[in-house]
């Protein structure tokens, strides 16, 4: 399944690369929304939330209104997530929160499991150089995305990766590496960074992983039509 991409950032919808140089910028969302509104889901992240330089959140809420959304962003405690779901979002994506010390969070996988429920749980295991990133792709960890898959997969729904050396490139996703990541989990499997085609896309379900796409589709590379 393609799965559009909302990154928010001062306001507006942005796409970067590689999560830091910015490439395109929308200040109006409706055309995006009326784009994106017969999709079954739609990836909204406030990079704002993420960098912890601000928040998106009254946009958030105004998206969450008129589109089906999975939502991310700095999201740190059962009260952040909790509030998230109230306001209308589908599930919400957890990744630095899960990772504490080098080590993984189990605590607050369990919490949030425990409260809201696994199936409303997306957690984020953003990659790169094959090892997990955190802080907005700004810390490094040890943790490869395959073991922090295997010590979560019994607390939430769906795991998103993310293919932080390719994001925003459009040079296409490793699918070695979606495969490997597919054989570590029998959740619902989100794969990001790089993915720039239709028969990308296709193949990828095949695999059993649902593409988020952004910068392909804003710039028009791919069109889902």
């Amino acid at each position: 399944m393609l799965v559009p991409a909302m990154d928010l950032m001062a306001g507006k919808i942005v796409q970067l690369v590689q999560g830091e140089k910015k490439a395109l910028e929308f200040l109006d969302p409706e055309p995006w929304i009326e784009r994106f509104a017969s999709f079954p889901l739609v990836h909204l992240i406030d990079l704002d939330a993420a960098k912890r330089s601000g928040n998106n959140r009254a946009i958030v809420e105004r998206l969450l209104q008129k589109l089906p959304c999975q939502v991310g962003g700095g999201i740190g405690t059962l009260e952040d997530a909790r509030a998230l779901l109230d306001d209308g979002a589908r599930s919400v994506i957890l990744g630095s929160a899960l990772v504490c010390e080098g080590r993984v969070n189990l605590k607050l996988a369990q919490e949030l499991a425990d409260a809201l429920g696994p199936e409303r749980l997306v957690f984020a295991v953003d990659a790169r150089r094959g090892k997990v990133t955190t802080d907005a792709w700004r810390g490094e960890t040890q943790l490869t995305p395959e073991n922090m898959m295997r010590e979560l997969e019994p607390w939430c729904g769906a795991f998103l990766y993310t293919h932080v050396d390719g994001e925003g490139l459009m040079q296409g996703l490793p699918l070695d590496i979606v495969r490997g990541l597919r054989n570590a989990t029998s959740r619902r499997l989100f794969v990001a960074g790089g993915i720039a085609s239709l028969d990308e896309v296709s193949e990828l379900s095949k695999m059993g992983a649902d593409a988020v796409v952004g910068m392909a589709l804003y710039t028009g590379r791919l069109r889902e039509s």
